[in-house]
């Protein structure tokens, strides 16, 4: 699988920039994918007068590895490994502080094109979601095993489904005589409770929570934003990418205040206790003639931070 197959990179100078690329440094792409950030990231990177820089990228997905491997750049090194395992992994390869870590969040248009991976409403296939082919919880699995109750919290926080408790309840009810097996299957349910004239908009809400859950995905995300303070380097650069208003606030919060509640916490002097300062005041979006060339990049909200001193 070649990164052609792979989306468009969104808000790729923006994203490079912001990292604010300096001789010899050491860098993380979290989220690898097609490899269009990183590649870009190898071109700027300046090399020092003792070292040439270093990129560490992961990705949990192992059609990314050929991305990885097409890449003949020594300084590159490829961790099969999904991003909640920063810290493990870097220590791993004894590297203590890095300059400045990339995340782009959120799918890839590769996985969503790919029928049998079950992301995408427009194939039929099995529901599966996984990002990670390894991981044993499936679209499936939460369907027609979760408890009503925790499909409504589900279709609700994740997908903010107007009518998620009904949902919840019509699925559980059809699960009965039989299991709902299929991208069709669930479609079919769906359908029926629908807003007229918005059905593709609620379809992706409906997976949009099922794949957050599969995929543990802002769990995920908070375990690796609690471990930057600590991997980057006074001066160091987060660079994070969202797609969707629950993955923004928790990014927004955590560069605000340190934690994910978004309030401040001072010490005994009255000085603010927080590991991050903002970079940008609003979040950085995408151009009118990106978004027309690059609809994927439509929703992206960039936010850049820095380490304090």
């Amino acid at each position: 699988m070649t990164a052609t197959n792979y989306h468009e990179p969104v808000l790729l100078q923006a994203c490079v920039e912001g990292l604010n690329l300096k001789p010899g440094g050491t860098y993380v792409d979290v989220t690898f994918g097609g490899g269009g950030h990183s590649r870009e990231i190898l071109r700027q990177l300046p090399s020092g007068p003792d070292s040439p820089g270093r990129l560490i990228v992961f990705d949990q997905d192992p059609d990314a590895r050929a991305n990885a491997d097409a890449i003949d750049d020594p300084r590159l090194t490829f961790v099969a490994a999904n991003f909640r395992h920063l810290k493990r992994y870097l220590r791993l390869y004894k590297i203590d502080q890095v300059d400045g870590i990339l995340a782009d969040l959120g799918i890839s248009s590769h996985q969503i094109d790919t029928p049998e991976r079950g992301f995408s409403t427009r194939f039929d296939a099995d529901l599966d979601m996984r990002m990670s082919q390894s991981g044993e919880l499936t679209a499936r699995k939460v369907i027609n095993e979760y408890p009503e109750d925790q499909l409504h919290k589900i279709f609700g926080m994740y997908g903010e489904v107007t009518n998620a408790k009904t949902l919840a309840g019509v699925i559980a009810a059809n699960r009965v005589n039989r299991p709902l097996e299929t991208i069709n299957d669930l479609k079919t349910v769906l359908q029926r409770y629908a807003p007229r004239g918005r059905e593709y908009k609620y379809f992706a809400q409906a997976f949009q929570a099922l794949r957050i859950e599969v995929n543990q995905e802002l769990v995920t995300l908070e375990e690796f934003l609690m471990q930057v303070p600590e991997v980057l380097a006074p001066g160091g650069r987060l660079v994070v990418m969202a797609y969707h208003s629950l993955e923004d606030r928790l990014v927004k919060n955590f560069i605000k205040s340190g934690n994910f509640r978004g309030d401040i916490e001072k010490d005994l002097y009255g000085n603010e206790i927080k590991p991050l300062q903002s970079v940008t005041r609003k979040p950085i979006e995408a151009s009118a003639e990106e978004v027309a060339r690059n609809p994927r990049a439509r929703s992206a909200k960039l936010r850049i931070a820095e380490k304090r001193p």
